[in-house]
């Protein structure tokens, strides 16, 4: 019975990923135990070293083994510019597939208060005290076209346009509902490229 516990411990404990449901949890379980133990091995290590070392940058919020991730850390990138995302992985997508080369501020979600989601949880204090340093000039909103990434949207430009700073939101080739990650790089590129200013009244 306790391999039996256990097994289904397991299968239960991969459910908490995004997309898993109970069949796609088992399958991975049994191909790993089946056929690539030590591949299991690998990734229970790997999976325990990230949760203990991996923390959040202090200038931006993405994840980072340092205090400074590396892109905050660059004397190369553009301090005038500072791009507001949603997660790591939007972050990601833009660095990966524009020639963007100013700075992020990632959020770690979106504003949601039926799921007790404000401005403090998305760190909007720090980034309001980061915008009264004066070095931004231009706050690209690249929040995800969903009802509550447009309304974080606005907010933000609100915040922007009180310390004299230009919003500008990407949105061309953007479909509404569309989430950043998902998109192909091409999409993404002539999205961020045809960024314009954003108005409140928009």
């Amino acid at each position: 019975m306790s391999d039996v516990a256990l097994l289904q411990q397991l299968i239960e404990a991969l459910k908490c990923l995004p997309g898993v449901g109970n069949k796609t949890a088992q399958r991975m379980v049994f191909h790993l135990l089946e056929r690539d133990r030590q591949g299991a091995l690998v990734l229970a290590d790997r999976l325990h070293e990230a949760v203990q070392r991996i923390g959040h940058c202090k200038q931006c919020r993405t994840f980072t083994e340092h205090e400074i991730c590396r892109i905050c850390a660059s004397a190369s990138r553009h301090r005038d510019q500072l791009c507001v995302v949603e997660n790591p992985s939007d972050a990601m997508a833009l660095e990966n597939n524009t020639n963007y080369r100013g700075l992020y501020y990632v959020l770690m979600g979106r504003l949601s208060p039926l799921d007790g989601i404000g401005p403090q949880q998305l760190g909007l204090d720090e980034l309001e005290a980061r915008l009264g340093e004066g070095q931004v000039k231009e706050l690209i909103l690249a929040t995800n076209t969903t009802i509550e990434g447009e309304v974080t949207a606005h907010v933000l430009a609100e915040m922007a346009n009180k310390k004299g700073i230009t919003p500008t939101r990407i949105a061309q080739g953007v479909p509404m509902g569309g989430e950043l990650e998902y998109l192909d790089s091409t999409t993404l590129s002539y999205a961020f490229a045809g960024r314009r200013e954003f108005s409140d009244a928009e």
